[in-house]
């Protein structure tokens, strides 16, 4: 049976496996958010601290406190993230270390669908929330447009079945917008709002796409180090990052589609999970 357990421990690994386009959806996300200067913000399970320096380049924060439960990922962030106002602490999404009503504006990017228990973890930022305060987050859609992983894992499981088992794209249907929606609304958030966020992957070759699977992050490196290297290795050639298909796309849901097609360039959806208010705390 392959191994579900997932690995974020390297920063240096993480940067050209995900790392890379997870700091261009960092910067979509926030001008799509378009909060005021001067807030408070929490960054929940902030990894490397791209969705952290983010918000001190565009939204002139008064405060960033980034929470991770990976020490390695930490240290990372405080090295990457100089900027004073920004503080990274150990901590569990699902009981954070913040104090209630201590944050303008709670967001969390990348993270949500790992979590085991989500709706505790909503919980846990409404908690933090300030009267008024929102609560953002996006995350891969891995079932559909995520193309750099969908295209792995669709090779990966055409060779080797049992790598199923492993494929984001079945192990978290809450990376949906219905299920979103639900989980946001179930915690008694309102003013929810979601849209599609298409970034694109650029590689310089096949090797560019290929070796950041080595690195060992996330279940595709359990796949290649664990059970299933021989299936996996032939993977991405059966489907090769020039097929054809969605190529050049960047798109928000009110703006039309830009680019061209480019054989060296796919791309990469993220559902940001919702941008919801609590209610009875003022409209922000």
């Amino acid at each position: 049976m392959p191994d579900h357990r997932d690995t974020w421990s390297s920063g240096d690994a993480y940067e050209p496996y995900v790392g890379r386009w997870s700091t261009l959806v960092a910067r979509e996300f926030l001008r799509w958010l378009d909060a005021p200067e001067n807030l408070r913000w929490l960054d929940v399970g902030c990894g490397t601290g791209a969705l952290s320096d983010a918000i001190v380049a565009r939204c002139f924060p008064d405060a960033v406190v980034g929470v991770d439960r990976s020490e390695e990922y930490l240290g990372y962030a405080r090295s990457r993230v100089t900027d004073p106002r920004v503080s990274f602490r150990p901590g569990d999404a699902q009981a954070l270390p913040v104090k209630d009503a201590e944050h303008d504006i709670v967001v969390s990017g990348l993270m949500l669908n790992f979590v085991p228990d989500q709706a505790r973890a909503i919980a846990e930022m409404k908690r933090a929330l300030s009267p008024g305060g929102t609560v953002a987050a996006y995350v891969w859609d891995y079932a559909g447009e995520m193309q750099l992983m969908r295209r792995f894992w669709d090779a990966a499981v055409a060779l080797d079945p049992p790598a199923l088992e492993l494929d984001e794209g079945r192990r978290f249907p809450i990376a949906r917008p219905g299920p979103l929606v639900e989980l946001f609304e179930a915690a008694g958030l309102t003013q929810v709002r979601v849209l599609a966020i298409d970034v694109p992957t650029l590689f310089k070759d096949f090797d560019d796409y290929w070796k950041p699977f080595l690195g060992g992050q996330a279940p595709g490196a359990r796949l290649l180090h664990v059970a299933h290297r021989g299936a996996a290795d032939r993977a991405p050639r059966a489907h090769p990052v020039d097929d054809a298909g969605p190529a050049g796309r960047q798109h928000s849901s009110d703006r039309p589609r830009l680019g061209g097609a480019r054989p060296d360039r796919c791309a990469d959806r993220i559902a940001p999970d919702r941008i919801a208010k609590d209610p009875g705390r003022g409209d922000g």
